[in-house]
């Protein structure tokens, strides 16, 4: 049985429409040619993320929490960002993430895992690195908006499993980065 493994098609567009341009997002209508007829979607269009699971020397997991409008919750996180600064790499985008929210550089930065967060409802693809080797910035930034108020704090990666499967952390991309990070760490 050959390897499984997501698949990409081109299916021709007939239309595409932009119903709503936002600040970060837009939100696209298509309509495309796929079997014998033709559908129409909405989605958001999203340009991407870069996100960090952050390792200490103790094998704490740097989590920040903030206030998400959307879900109306102050969700525990990874450090992450958009890709949103042109021709800049996922892994320097990740870099400045950990700088900017954290005030963090780390020593080594290797690609962990990249997942769609909600294929049926957008295109956003999120790169998910591992940070070791973890120092202080070389200055601190300032944070506005939601990161204003931003808690962090340092959690031992298998309280951080614990409760992603107890369900007290339900980000995903947390859920996915820290279970992929732990599973990183036992294969080495």
């Amino acid at each position: 049985m050959p390897e499984l493994r997501d698949e990409p098609v081109e299916p021709e567009v007939v239309s595409s429409e932009l119903v709503y341009s936002g600040h970060v997002w837009d939100v696209r209508s298509e309509t495309v040619r796929f079997g014998d007829g033709e559908i129409t979607r909405q989605f958001v269009d999203h340009p991407g993320a870069a996100a960090v699971v952050a390792i200490d020397d103790e094998e704490r997991v740097v989590l920040i929490q903030q206030y998400r409008h959307p879900i109306r919750h102050r969700d525990w996180e990874i450090p992450a960002g958009l890709l949103d600064v042109a021709g800049e790499p996922p892994i320097e985008t990740a870099r400045r993430e950990l700088a900017e929210e954290v005030d963090l550089v780390a020593e080594s930065l290797e690609p962990l895992v990249s997942i769609f967060t909600t294929p049926g409802g957008n295109d956003e693809i999120i790169h998910v690195f591992l940070a070791r080797g973890l120092s202080a910035a070389p200055s601190a930034y300032e944070r506005e908006d939601e990161e204003a108020d931003m808690r962090l704090e340092r959690v031992p990666l298998t309280e951080v499993i614990d409760g992603v499967l107890a369900g007290r952390f339900r980000n995903g991309i947390l859920a996915t980065g820290v279970l992929a990070a732990a599973e990183r760490l036992r294969r080495s």
